[in-house]
């Protein structure tokens, strides 16, 4: 460009100093040299646009195929990604089609065993109740010389026979309340209150029975009491014992009764371990009108426990019995679980339990004492229930009970119906337990 703006001032130059000679010649010359020169540069210019403009084109065109094959392979990624996304929902699909079929027929297993499991129940429950009828009619036909029938004989309707209480007799009547598990120490304590003031005399039956039963009417009465009642809503109640002590049936005989007496209650079904617990329980809880809250088998009882308390405060209800997966003392871990439930439900309420039930089974004898010494250690037992006293059961062990640990009993089972769960009476259970009729 230099070059050419030097060539046009030389050229204009020139061509003023002809003008200035006046030799038109010349400037004609001039003129038509400067022209040429101009089309000329004015042509390779042009030249060099087309140029310029062909290689632009030449770029584009190549720009364009390159981008065409970049969405070309895009779009084939793409085909590739759909196909792949594709495949996976459908093995997604069908693996989800496997799992629940699968869950369909494990649910189809399971209820089938759980309705196997409740017929069994139910089954068992109704053998009982005809074993049960069966002994009560025998018991009533027969007569009930009670504990000291064997050792002083059946009645003295006729004749009016008197023992001397001496060391044989005091030994007799010892080795009687051991067997009927009242344990060594309490029937040592019970016959040597009994000889005091008495050792040589001659009694009749009717005396002794009337000494014995004084004894131990004297030691159950301090804790013959009903279960508490506090202004607490809910007032929660823990109940607590071994595999087959009765707890179930005592819940809904407890909850039938105090709804009878005007109570709101709900029961929770923290026997998450076994479908049939839950089953069972709910019978009972229609039977008692009372709502049973449950959780799917298997969940952690001490949520279900939390919650339960929470919906009962929700609804209102002044009692929240709660049931517990019957568990042997023995084993540690059911009892770490015991311990959690009720350090969960005192994360609601400090103060919760209010109430822990102990249900025992009078046919389990002597063993009754560890129970109670396991279960008041991890659970702070605050009362006792007794079932099963309307059987073959000797019940002495209730005796020993009262006489080591002193905790309230509150009621005793004497049948399978709803309202076979009477209070506990000391004068009737120390006659019924020594034959003595009031």
């Amino acid at each position: 460009m230099a070059a050419e703006k030097a060539q046009a001032e030389a050229d204009a130059k020139a061509i003023e100093e002809a003008k200035a000679k006046a030799d038109a010649a010349e400037v004609a010359r001039l003129e038509a040299e400067r022209l040429e020169r101009e089309q000329a540069a004015q042509a390779a210019e042009a030249e060099r646009l087309a140029q310029e403009a062909e290689r632009a084109e030449a770029a584009r065109v190549a720009e364009a195929a390159r981008l065409e094959e970049v969405a070309r392979q895009a779009e084939a990624k793409q085909l590739a990604e759909d196909a792949r996304r594709a495949e996976e929902a459908q093995q997604a699909s069908e693996a989800r089609e496997a799992e629940l079929a699968r869950q369909a027929q494990a649910q189809a297993e399971e209820e089938a065993k759980r309705a196997e499991e409740l017929q069994r129940a139910e089954a068992a429950r109704k053998a009982e109740e005809e074993r049960l009828e069966a002994e009560r009619a025998a018991q009533e036909k027969a007569a009930k010389p009670g504990l000291l029938g064997r050792l002083l004989g059946r009645g003295e309707k006729k004749t009016v026979v008197r023992r001397e209480l001496d060391d044989d007799m005091l030994e007799r009547l010892e080795e009687l309340l051991i067997s009927a598990d009242m344990g060594v120490d309490t029937a040592l304590r019970v016959t040597s209150n009994m000889a005091e003031g008495r050792f040589g005399k001659r009694l009749s039956t009717q005396e002794i029975k009337e000494l014995l039963a004084g004894e131990i009417t004297r030691i159950m009465e301090p804790v013959a009491r009903p279960m508490p009642l506090y202004p607490t809503k809910p007032q929660v109640v823990l109940v607590v014992g071994v595999n087959g002590s009765g707890k179930t049936t005592t819940i809904g005989k407890l909850a039938s009764q105090f709804q009878a007496a005007g109570k709101k209650v709900v029961i929770a079904a923290g026997d998450t371990f076994r479908a049939a617990a839950v089953e069972q329980l709910q019978v009972w809880g229609d039977r008692a009108g009372v709502p049973v809250l449950t959780a799917p088998e298997g969940s952690d009882p001490a949520s279900l426990a939390f919650e339960a308390m929470e919906q009962a405060a929700r609804d209102g209800a002044d009692l929240l019995m709660i049931d517990t997966a019957g568990r042997l003392q023995n084993r540690s871990d059911l009892m770490e679980e015991l311990q959690k439930i009720v350090r969960v439900i005192r994360k609601k309420d400090p103060d919760a339990p209010h109430n822990t039930l102990l249900v025992l089974d009078a046919t389990t004898g002597q063993n009754a004492l560890s129970q109670v010494k396991t279960f008041q250690e991890l659970a702070d037992v605050s009362g006792l229930v007794m079932t099963k006293l309307d059987g073959t059961a000797k019940g002495g062990v209730l005796v020993a009970l009262a006489d080591k640990f002193g905790l309230p009993i509150h009621a005793i089972g004497v049948g399978e119906q709803i309202d076979d769960l009477a209070p506990f009476d000391p004068e009737e259970f120390a006659a019924a337990l020594t034959g003595l009729e009031l």
